[in-house]
């Protein structure tokens, strides 16, 4: 789950990080109203959506408007968030589609003397978690990463011992800072750590990371991603969710108990288990073609969620043809079959149809499939199911 960077700051203030004061505002009034409690003399008014990128992105209506701006006057203030509001930012992230700005963060300016970088996220390859920092933070940070990834430090923290004083200081020193800044750079790398921890984040991201001219380190902006499933004990950070920032099928999906992506491709995808799933835009790929979602039904579907699935699939106008690889351990596959039909039936599906199931009932599950009078393609392995889905891709092209 992705929050808004206002309510990271707020979650990273509890637990003793230094982030500049701002307040939130969904109209341009709030908005001037949250500058006059900061007294000025510089205001930040920056776009607040789930993506990265805002300072160099551009809103759509207003091409001129850039998704973060440095103003002087109250007036200024106004305009921004007039112009943001209730308009499409377009960034690197968001890709052309954009995304409505719904609401606005009003800052306090900063005197900024270096800009840095520093996140902490989840490393699957060693199973810990790792700080990344660098002292060329900021809008580029990912052009860095590409070109010149030597100037990243990366440092994994046993989970045994957890963060130490010596990984801190590391981290200080890796950003050649000094004195009063190298002490505050470390006591915010401690304080990071534990929220990371305590929140059950998959992601932290400070970026930049700042020194001001008066000595002070300061995390200007922040991002946080958290572990779904860790949520159950933090209904706090569930009460942070803005819905309207998600994608429309992958909200569906997350209601009705499925485990649902959205991807370029032009075949959807119905698979139980998270590894089936993985083999099975394989093979897709090696038929030729692109999967056009991850959808995992897990372990013990039932026919309402069957049916959920077509629908999210089919709600894809990318989709060209359907792939459903069913291994039956806990859910049976004449219960599938018995989903599938009624799915195709109710949705009344005009996609080509690749059935492949196995495990328990599957050939009960196969004569209710065979029994349907629907136009459905039963596959026997994973190979075979590659080449009819490249087949019936190739036939509806011709």
């Amino acid at each position: 789950m992705n929050i808004h960077e206002y309510q990271a700051k707020e979650l990273l203030q509890r637990f003793g990080v230094n982030t500049p004061r701002g307040q939130v505002a969904f109209t341009p009034d709030e908005a001037v109203a949250a500058a006059k409690t900061m007294g000025g003399p510089i205001y930040v008014v920056k776009a607040q959506i789930h993506a990265g990128g805002r300072g160099k992105g551009k809103i759509k209506e207003v091409p001129t408007q850039r998704g973060v701006v440095v103003v002087k006057t109250l007036d200024e203030v106004k305009t921004a968030a007039t112009n943001m509001l209730g308009n499409t930012l377009e960034t690197i992230q968001t890709g052309e589609a954009g995304q409505k700005v719904g609401r606005v963060l009003i800052a306090d300016g900063c005197d900024i003397a270096k800009e840095y970088y520093l996140g902490m996220l989840l490393d699957r390859a060693t199973s810990r978690i790792t700080i990344m920092a660098s002292t060329e933070g900021g809008m580029d940070i990912e052009e860095v990463a590409h070109k010149t990834p030597e100037k990243i430090l990366k440092i994994a923290i046993d989970p045994v011992t957890g963060i130490q004083p010596f990984h801190a200081r590391e981290v200080a020193f890796g950003l050649k800072l000094e004195g009063d800044a190298n002490k505050k750079c470390q006591t915010l790398v401690m304080n990071l750590y534990k929220a990371f921890t305590e929140l059950d984040c998959s992601i932290v991201e400070i970026n930049p990371l700042v020194t001001t001219t008066s000595g002070d380190v300061v995390a200007l902006d922040a991002k946080i991603n958290f572990d779904d499933n860790a949520l159950f004990r933090h209904p706090d950070v569930m009460a942070l969710r803005d819905e309207s920032e998600e994608n429309e099928i992958e909200l569906a999906a997350t209601k009705a108990g499925l485990n649902y992506v959205k991807l370029d491709g032009n075949i959807g995808c119905m698979v139980n288990g998270a590894g089936l799933a993985m083999a099975t835009m394989d093979i897709i790929q090696l038929a030729g073609e692109k999967p056009a979602n991850f959808l995992d039904v897990g372990g013990g579907a039932n026919k309402d969620q069957i049916t959920v699935a077509f629908k999210l699939i089919l709600s894809d106008p990318n989709v060209k043809a359907i792939l459903v690889n069913i291994f039956g351990g806990i859910m049976r596959c004449d219960i599938i079959a018995d989903g599938i039909v009624a799915a195709a039936k109710e949705v009344k599906l005009d996609k080509p149809l690749v059935v492949r199931l196995a495990g328990t009932n599957v050939e009960k599950g196969k004569e209710i499939l065979a029994a349907s009078g629907l136009p459905i393609i039963s596959a026997d392995d994973l190979k075979d199911t590659a080449v009819k889905i490249g087949n019936v891709l190739k036939q509806k092209a011709a």
